[in-house]
């Protein structure tokens, strides 16, 4: 039988009887089918392993329950399916109420990453790689259904279980693929007009507020222009259909380390068909799927802490011990074999006299070595700095420890706050990173800009780098020959306070407690887009080479922060509010 082929009829009638081999060849035969769904379907890569492992659990520990054998591959999807959604919906829950501050190290990449990472692993190209890279521009739903249907063209699922996993009919189903796939097809048509060189005139002006991450909200903004622009709609001329682009991916590979690290199959996963009966909630497909944590004996349990430490498994062919690892970043890629005794420790070298040596038996009194000063916090603010070379790469980020920063505000905008009007604040709390995204509208009041003020600060907070692709004072495509993003002759010229900081497109900024953004504007109109960011984002904007890979940007970001508290501290930072926020001194008290 082909390793990916589903287990049969007889395979799964043992499994539900207990057998431990029919157990271990169902997991093997079951784990790519789980793990592409939901890596497809899941918008936070880092939670995949999550996920898998919670759905194998409940396969595992369900399969007791399973009234009809022939429809496991049905139960299995909607399985896999009710765990995407409900891992989704926990995590949303945790970053409203703030509970993400103690959940994660650092928050979860996002899909984007996952295209990505199977472009690169599977050296994809040509409209195949534009495939996989319009799947980012589709919402939560297609996603999951693209997951699916994904399966469906290469014969690995059928109409009938699609719809079953969605609890629809076949007809609804059809429908909603139909949709789909013309969201994708729109997805294709704008990656390839983003790529395009020259760009479009239009497409650029449009994509001047975008952050870069595509979403379901820019899709439908860019699809209104590739659709109706003459030029753009010419890059879905060639177009091939997407089932024969996709099936050859239909299964993805299984990271070592999740295929190494199988806790499902430790001692006391199985709940044989004879204790099975009340825990187990019927599902589509005639199958019974296990509901949270219903059906498991009695227990609760988590993907990261259910293993018996040094269970033995067999993997392969050879013995490895399964433990409880804290996270999935310290799993093992592979797993170790039977201990081994440790040698015994070499007898210690006897150094060679020198003629400096002290003599036997003299005492040697030497000074201890005075502590390295420890840098202070606040000691360094941002002062007024220039532009670095256009073509020298940042130096690296330092990782510094993240969970989430949730923000407060008036006027939702992609994820975040933005900020328009004179007295518009948002208030950010948490650890982790976020983005201010800038925007000078000297089209429509020039002048001296009022700097925005960081008020409240209870914590840390630091400038960690900037990023973006230009300084607003770098030259912009497409403008007259004076024309910055800071203005022209004709139109306006907006300018800065004396000794304030030139700032990014995208400025980044790293928390550690809470702290209140103000927009001070009183001449030149400016909005501030605040956006949740990541470590990741951050390293990939500053990293992201000049022209020609994008339209707008001129140079590679900038690293300010050193890893340590003598990082720069914001300019217009202070410990309370002040009675007018446009008097904020340039210089912070912050120690």
């Amino acid at each position: 039988m082909p390793r990916h082929a589903a287990p049969t009829a007889d395979v799964v009638a043992a499994a539900r009887a207990g057998e431990r081999g029919a157990l271990e060849e169902l997991s093997s035969r079951t784990l790519p089918l789980v793990y592409s769904v939901a890596a497809r379907a899941h918008p936070y890569r880092d939670d995949v392993d999550d996920v898998v492992q919670e759905t194998m659990m409940r396969i595992l520990r369900g399969i007791g329950g399973l009234e009809r054998p022939e429809a496991f591959r049905s139960w299995v999807i909607t399985i896999t399916v009710n765990e995407v959604r409900d891992h989704i919906r926990r995590r949303g829950r945790r970053e409203t109420t703030g509970a993400a501050f103690d959940a994660a190290e650092h928050r979860p990449d996002p899909a984007a990453d996952f295209a990505e990472g199977v472009i690169l692993d599977l050296r994809l190209s040509g409209q195949r790689e534009e495939s996989v890279r319009a799947t980012r521009w589709l919402d939560e739903d297609d996603r999951e259904l693209l997951s699916l249907w994904w399966l469906e063209t290469a014969g690995r699922l059928a109409r009938a279980e699609l719809a079953s996993a969605l609890a629809m009919t076949g007809q609804q189903a059809a429908v909603r693929v139909q949709r789909m796939k013309e969201r994708l097809h729109t997805s294709r048509v704008i990656v390839r007009a983003l790529a395009a060189r020259p760009a479009c005139g239009e497409l650029t002006r449009l994509t001047l507020k975008w952050n870069g991450t595509p979403s379901g909200l820019w899709r439908k903004r860019l699809g209104r222009h590739v659709r109706q622009c003459p030029r753009c709609l010419r890059h879905e001329e060639d177009l091939l259909a997407p089932e024969g682009l996709l099936a050859p991916l239909a299964l993805l590979p299984v990271p070592a380390a999740l295929l190494a690290w199988r806790p499902w199959l430790s001692a006391g996963t199985h709940v044989p068909a004879a204790d099975h009966a009340g825990t187990a909630a019927t599902s589509g497909g005639g199958g019974s799927a296990t509901t949270g944590t219903a059906g498991i004996a009695g227990t609760s349990l988590t993907a990261k802490a259910v293993v018996t430490a040094s269970a033995l498994l067999a993997v392969g062919g050879a013995l490895v011990y399964a433990t409880s690892w804290p996270s999935p970043s310290a799993r093992p890629v592979t797993a170790p074999t039977a201990s081994r005794p440790r040698p015994a420790p070499s007898p210690t070298a006897t150094a060679s006299p020198s003629r400096s040596a002290p003599v036997r038996g003299s005492v040697v009194s030497r000074p201890s070595p005075r502590p390295l000063p420890q840098p202070r916090y606040g000691s360094v603010v941002d002062a007024v700095d220039s532009a670095p070379p256009p073509d020298r790469p940042p130096a690296a980020l330092p990782r510094r420890s993240q969970t989430a920063v949730t923000m407060t505000g008036l006027k939702r905008h992609l994820g975040g706050y933005q900020l328009v009007h004179r007295g518009d604040s948002v208030v950010l709390r948490g650890k982790g990173y976020f983005t201010v995204h800038w925007d000078v509208m000297y089209g429509l009041r020039p002048g001296l800009l009022t700097m925005p003020s960081w008020t409240g600060l209870r914590g840390k907070l630091f400038h960690v780098a900037s990023g973006g692709g230009h300084r607003m004072d770098d030259r912009q495509p497409g403008a007259i020959a004076d024309g910055t993003w800071m203005g022209n002759t004709q139109q306006g010229l907006i300018s800065l306070p004396p000794g304030a900081q030139q700032m990014w497109q995208n400025e980044y900024y790293y928390l550690d407690g809470s702290v209140t953004l103000h927009l001070n504007e009183t001449q030149a109109d400016y909005n501030l887009d605040v956006l949740p960011s990541s470590w990741q984002e951050t390293a990939d904007d500053i990293a992201s080479p000049p022209a020609p890979n994008s339209a707008d940007r001129e140079r590679y970001g900038l690293v300010r922060d050193t890893g340590r508290d003598d990082a720069p501290v914001p300019q217009y930072t202070t410990r309370s509010t002040p009675t007018d926020a446009v008097t904020v001194p340039q210089r912070s008290v912050v120690s």
